[in-house]
């Protein structure tokens, strides 16, 4: 396990990231509105943009190998996540979230999602730093779980019995219908009067999306893992491919059931990347395996 970032360069990539989390939020997306099919593919275009701007800069400090590993591993991560937007959906549906609240939804599950993903790559550096053989559990891991959904058929998860929801159902008050865009009200108790917190579907839906990136994020970072052991990589092109995922869910909603084969594909992605480690260990004697 190794890193081409130095301490300023982390500190710096967290301060750029956080700055356009709340320029994001608190200057364009200040109101609740509906985000249009133009406005999300503009933005999913300056997402991207950023994420070649900044790969450029890694090819010219740090060479064409380390750009090229960004590339595939931020590729794979923005592949891999086109997945969410399923869930997403189906989310937004059971909690009655109209199109305008959806972003706010996003923004605050996604920001989750960074923090999340940044403990899954610090654990997985660590184990490899000390466990090298640990990446043949990844490599394994990422075969199996893309035969799994091979040859699993589709199906909307039953979000109505999601454990979380129903551990907040029993031991916080939730309103049942939603408020605005808050993510808890007071509202009046029913035997004293008195006003006391209460969450609203809207942080259910919240829970409910940051559970899903969890899971996701199981497949995502072995499979980075499996591209480059270079942590400032393997975090940078994750960050910078989630970045621009509530952009791409508003972009490709509508069109969503026109990716019939998408699972298939991803299948088959999630098995070639673990197969690639097994590959370099035992028929190229160790070699590194290129990382496309």
């Amino acid at each position: 396990v190794e890193s081409i970032g130095s301490p300023a360069l982390w500190v710096g990539f967290t301060v750029f990231v956080l700055g356009m989390l709340a320029l994001d939020l608190g200057v364009f997306h200040r109101k609740a509105h509906e985000v249009s099919v133009r406005e999300a593919l503009g933005w999913t275009a300056v997402w991207i943009s950023l994420a070649l701007v900044f790969n450029l800069g890694v090819y010219v400090w740090f060479g064409s190998e380390r750009a090229l590993e960004f590339l595939t591993g931020y590729v794979i991560e923005k592949a891999l996540s086109v997945d969410n937007i399923f869930v997403f959906i189906v989310v937004f549906s059971v909690f009655a979230v109209p199109a305008k609240l959806q972003h706010r939804v996003l923004f605050w599950g996604i920001l989750g999602a960074l923090v999340m993903r940044a403990i899954f790559i610090v654990l997985g550096a660590a184990l490899l730093q000390r466990f090298h053989w640990v990446i043949y559990v990844f490599g394994a891991f990422l075969v199996f779980t893309g035969i799994k959904m091979f040859f699993t058929s589709d199906h909307d998860p039953d979000i109505g019995n999601n454990p979380a929801v129903r551990w907040i159902s029993r031991h916080m008050r939730v309103t049942k219908e939603l408020h605005a865009q808050h993510f808890f009200v007071k509202v009046p108790d029913e035997k004293t009067g008195k006003l006391v917190n209460a969450a609203t579907p809207l942080f259910l839906a919240l829970v409910v999306i940051n559970l899903a990136d969890l899971v996701f994020a199981v497949d995502s970072v072995p499979a980075i893992f499996a591209i480059t052991t270079d942590t400032f990589v393997v975090y940078t092109s994750n960050i910078m491919a989630i970045l621009g995922l509530r952009a791409l869910y508003f972009a490709l909603a509508a069109m969503i059931d026109r990716f019939a084969y998408l699972k298939y594909a991803l299948a088959a992605v999630l098995v070639f990347i673990g197969s690639k480690i097994f590959v370099a260990a035992f028929l190229l004697g160790g070699a590194k395996f290129p990382p496309v």
